[in-house]
């Protein structure tokens, strides 16, 4: 089996489980192949965790939850040391942060200090505690799902946190077919429990390289940096792109173009991932009532393809 026979396995076993959701599905495994991490805004019972548990089983990788709540605390995520009286010495018990697969549940209701503690190890796949710095597991991916922000007791993430997460999604309600299909069908918990790995761990960061050498070329990288500067320009947006995520939206092109099994990225495959690389780290100068695909609609609009 090839690997791009394997990915398009991995699709279809997670459109057996999340029905009527094919783009966000796609987005989510886009980040995983670029290396980066996912941040699920929704309302509560819309899919967002049985997409993490879908994800981590698909593929074969370990996985943990952490609950994030008002009392978490950084030890609570890192782990700590205790002490053993047989050796006279403390022992470093890690913490569930330790994982291939984090799913970090209702990140916005813990406070910023516990929010904190992910930072370190999404952008440097280590973690530090106690003067100590250890390194995390390959592949490492962080799976946040937050709540609206206007629901009670919701800490909002800074923009640092944000853009931490190379993409941002929303799954949304399914429509009337796909909702039809989930009452009439089993336990999501039982079909769960049922899923096989379509991918070894070898094979997935075999992908994940091999996601890095599909051919840019020069026009590509006009049209990408012609959509950064656009962002840019004085009097339209609070602030720019930034060079990260630029980074973020090629790397995450190239994921896109390789579920579409070609070798090199389009201007399309920009398009398509733009909004959620996008939408969480651009916002309007002034506050017009424009939501986010909206706001990344109207860029790419203005933004002409060389």
């Amino acid at each position: 089996m090839t690997d791009h026979t394997a990915i398009q396995d991995v699709l279809a076993q997670l459109n057996q489980i999340i029905l009527g959701k094919a783009r966000p599905i796609r987005l989510a495994l886009s980040c995983l192949l670029a290396r980066g991490h996912l941040l699920v805004e929704d309302q509560p019972g819309v899919g967002k965790t049985t997409l993490a548990h879908a994800l981590a089983r698909t593929l074969g990788l370990n996985f943990q939850r952490i609950q994030f709540t008002s009392d978490l605390l950084p030890a609570d995520i890192l782990g700590v040391s205790v002490y053993v009286a047989n050796t006279q010495r403390f022992e470093f018990h890690p913490g569930p942060i330790f994982s291939q697969v984090i799913l970090a549940d209702e990140i916005n209701r813990a406070t910023p200090k516990a929010q904190s503690a992910l930072l370190e190890a999404m952008e440097e796949q280590q973690v530090t505690s106690e003067g100590v710095t250890r390194s995390l597991p390959e592949p490492f991916f962080v799976i946040a799902t937050q709540n609206p922000q206007e629901q009670i007791g919701a800490y909002p993430l800074p923009e640092s946190q944000l853009d931490r997460f190379l993409m941002r999604i929303h799954l949304g309600y399914p429509d009337a077919h796909a909702e039809r299909a989930l009452l009439q069908g089993r336990s999501r918990r039982m079909m769960m429990a049922e899923l096989k790995p379509c991918l070894s761990v070898e094979a997935l960061l075999r992908v994940q390289e091999e996601v890095t050498q599909l051919h840019v070329s020069a026009a590509l990288l006009d049209y990408v940096q012609a959509v950064l500067a656009h962002s840019r320009e004085p009097g339209r947006y609070r602030s720019g792109l930034s060079p990260r995520a630029g980074l973020a939206l090629l790397r995450a092109a190239q994921a896109w173009a390789f579920i579409d099994q070609r070798d090199h990225v389009i201007p399309e495959d920009v398009q398509a991932v733009l909004p959620a690389v996008g939408g969480h780290r651009l916002y309007l100068l002034e506050s017009s009532g424009q939501d986010s695909t909206h706001t990344m609609q109207q860029l790419l609009e203005q933004v002409p393809i060389p």
